[in-house]
């Protein structure tokens, strides 16, 4: 995919960089798979980071995590339930059917203003690595 090809996309600004990747804060979202089942969030930078991600609400349909008030004032979201979240996604060696999701650390976006930050969520019963087939 050419940059400008995906310059038209919304550019996520990230209000903390995403963990292991500190000089990355500007990220895109492509889709991966032309229903939106799948994305990239793919770094603006070159040679930067891109990391499987979905919208877990098509996978999850009872995942509603809490947001941290702080969150969402930092995101300056009026109302978390106007929130886009999508969670990244790993695919190990044993292949796409063995896929995980972490729905502990959500990517939460704020879709008015595009500013967006991974949340790890206090809550335990979201767990890191859920399968993404039943």
């Amino acid at each position: 995919m050419t940059l400008s090809a995906v310059a038209t996309l919304p550019l996520l600004s990230m209000t903390e960089a995403l963990p292991g990747f500190p000089g990355h804060r500007d990220y895109v979202l492509v889709t991966a798979d032309g229903d939106g089942r799948l994305f990239w969030l793919q770094s603006m930078a070159p040679e930067g980071p891109r990391f499987l991600a979905i919208d877990p609400g098509r996978y999850f349909p009872d995942y509603a995590p809490a947001l941290p008030p702080a969150v969402c004032a930092d995101l300056e979201l009026d109302d978390p339930t106007q929130a886009r979240l999508y969670c990244l996604v790993t695919v190990p060696a044993e292949g796409p059917a063995a896929a995980t999701a972490n729905l502990r650390a959500p990517l939460v976006v704020n879709p008015a203003n595009w500013r967006s930050s991974q949340v790890v969520l206090l809550d335990g019963s979201h767990p890191i690595r859920r399968p993404l087939r039943r």
